[in-house]
């Protein structure tokens, strides 16, 4: 994994985080908690969904999608254990 790559992950995770506290109100951890989720969301978007047969396509927009769906199922789980 190159600097660019890698760059490009903390930056999409950075977004991806941002949206998934917006879109899970009330289970985040403010704007560094959601951004550190994000990155996270969108790592383990990148070695779950292809291993279930779901391809990122190579465009932004759905790098960007993808990692969101990480983050949320990540906030998710997150909120689980925390209420458990």
């Amino acid at each position: 994994m190159g600097f660019s790559s890698l760059l490009a992950m903390l930056l999409i995770g950075a977004i991806a985080g941002w949206l998934s506290g917006k879109i899970m109100e009330g289970r985040g951890f403010g704007l560094i908690g959601n951004i550190i989720v994000g990155v996270v969301g969108a790592f383990l978007a990148g070695v779950i969904f292809p291993a279930l047969g779901f391809a990122v396509g190579g465009g932004l927009v759905s790098s960007i999608i993808f990692a969101t769906i990480g983050a949320i199922i990540l906030l998710f789980l997150i909120g689980l254990v925390k209420r458990g």
